[in-house]
Formats: C-alpha cells, sequence, structure tokens
C-alpha cells in the first residue's frame, strides 16, 4: 500500500464527512447525508473516469472508497450534534484530499495522452467535481464559485505537476512537489483567509 493511495484515502473520508456536514446543516434524513457524503467523495474521481473512458470507474473497481465514505457519513449524522467541533480540523484533513486527488487525477490523464489544458482539467475535477455536485444537490453556490481559494489551488498544482514532468522530473517528485503546493496554498488560505477578487 504507497503513501498516495493512504493519503486519497483520508481525503475521502476528509471529503465524505465535508459533504455529510452539508447534508446535516440542511437538516437531510440520513438517506440525503449519505448520498452528498459520497458524491463528495468519489463524484469527480468517477465523472473524470467516465470522460476519460476508463470504465468501470474507480469507485466501482475498489469499493473501499464507497464504503469509507458511507460508514464516515454515517458517523457524522450519528455524532452531528457533536461534530461542529471538528469542522475546523476537518479543513486540513481537506486541504490532503485536494492535493492529492488534483495530483492522481493529473497522471491519470497524462497516462491517457491527454494535453497540459485536458490534463489540468481532469485534476481539478478530481478535486472539484464532487463538491460541486454535493453544493447543486444541497441548493447553494458551489464552493468554487465563491471566494475561497479552491479550485485555482488545483489549477496551480496541476499546472506545476505537468511542466515538473515536461521537464523531465521523476514523477513521485513532481507528484509530491505539486500536492505539496496545492495543500501548502490551500491551508494558507485558510489560515489568512486569502480569496480570489470578486465582482
Amino acid at each position: 500500500m504507497n503513501i498516495i493511495y493512504i493519503l486519497d484515502l483520508i481525503g475521502t473520508a476528509a471529503f465524505a464527512a465535508s459533504g455529510a456536514w452539508v447534508g446535516v446543516r440542511k437538516q437531510m434524513d440520513l438517506f440525503g447525508v449519505l448520498v452528498l457524503g459520497a458524491v463528495t467523495a468519489v463524484g469527480g474521481g468517477t465523472l473524470r473516469d467516465l470522460l476519460l473512458g476508463d470504465i468501470p470507474p474507480f469507485s466501482l473497481k475498489d469499493e473501499t472508497y464507497i464504503y469509507i465514505a458511507i460508514v464516515v457519513s454515517l458517523v457524522v449524522f450519528a455524532n452531528r450534534v457533536k461534530f461542529k467541533t471538528f469542522e475546523k480540523p476537518l479543513l486540513y484533513f481537506d486541504a490532503i484530499g485536494l492535493g492529492t486527488f488534483v495530483v492522481i487525477g493529473t497522471t491519470k490523464a497524462l497516462d491517457f495522452q491527454l494535453g497540459l489544458l485536458g490534463a489540468v482539467l481532469m485534476g481539478v475535477m478530481t478535486g472539484t467535481a464532487g463538491g460541486v455536485i454535493r453544493d447543486l444537490f444541497a441548493n447553494q453556490v458551489p464552493l468554487i464559485f465563491r471566494r475561497e481559494i479552491y479550485a485555482s489551488a488545483c489549477v496551480a498544482g496541476g499546472i506545476l505537476l505537468v511542466a515538473l514532468e515536461a521537464v523531465g522530473t521523476g514523477r513521485p517528485a513532481a507528484a509530491l512537489l505539486a500536492a505539496g503546493t496545492v495543500i501548502t496554498v490551500r491551508l494558507l488560505a485558510i489560515h489568512y483567509d486569502w480569496a480570489l477578487p470578486k465582482s
């Protein structure tokens, strides 16, 4: 079991928790909380695989991801009264998941011979599409369209990864640097409340 896979599972759990928490805050029933947790956790990667023609998608090839999403969503639902205290720490795990998802999505797109734009797009989609689906289901403006530095951190990481590989950097080192960039930018944005300009 390699480090990327472990970080991927951690990210899946964090994304599932954030999705389930949105369901709880929207006063959804258990089924709604489970759906939001699952689509947030695996929605981006599943959509990526469908667009790349990698069928069945990763979440059905390795059902560990779905089981983690279900279990975490159940835990959030069962502890919804106390979960507020975990909201801030969850953002840090979410950042780890974001960086990992971007790297996985971008490298997979490169393996499918996509160019710069396509590879970066697949990386961003892997990290953010699940959250977009979650927010649409919850009837709220998706996070990536609001003021937070989120998708832009994914774009930076994806471009860095493609650039590093283009100049001959080995994939493990390129992946580590790209993931670290996404995670660092996201954590700094959380800490310093960085935001993009808005109209």
